[in-house]
């Protein structure tokens, strides 16, 4: 294994550790989101874009980003859904996920300023937008769970306590 194989997996066990929480059963956060799968489980501080304009402005104009922060788009229903990069200035990992908060689709490195819609499918309610990279360095993949308190507790694979 090279020098740079090395340093990508010690970089991806730092950031696993930097976001993995003792617990994550804490009370529900409407800034923290978390995430659980085979890779274990990360936490994101993040922005909730829970309204239309919120939605159409998004990540535009960032600069910059903490790998630990992200935003959640939280859609009234599951819908089919399709973002773009439109004066996104960061790559960016899309995560997007149903009505119960289950990831259906990782979308990875969505490249700055592009155009080309990139869809997430059919009956998608939430799409939390992370760092580009991240995902495959945490090993994000279809099947995580969310844990957030926009996600309708009564349908939510992974409840609030």
């Amino acid at each position: 294994m090279g020098i740079r194989a090395v340093a990508r997996r010690l970089t991806a066990v730092f950031v696993f550790l930097f976001l993995s929480t003792v617990s994550a059963t804490a009370a529900c956060s409407p800034d923290t989101l978390f995430l659980r799968g085979d890779f274990g489980t990360a936490r994101f501080s993040v922005a909730v874009a829970d309204t239309g304009p919120k939605r159409s402005r998004g990540l535009m104009f960032v600069e910059k980003m903490a790998r630990s922060q992200g935003m959640l788009f939280v859609y009234p229903r599951p819908q089919s859904v399709a973002f773009w990069m439109k004066n996104t200035l960061i790559p960016l990992d899309m995560i997007f996920a149903d009505a119960s908060g289950v990831v259906q689709r990782v979308h990875a490195n969505a490249v700055p300023g592009d155009l080309t819609g990139i869809p997430g499918g059919d009956g998608i309610q939430y799409v939390l937008e992370i760092n580009g990279g991240l995902s495959a360095q945490l090993g994000i993949e279809a099947g995580a769970q969310m844990q957030h308190p926009a996600i309708d507790q009564a349908q939510a694979a992974w409840p609030c306590d």
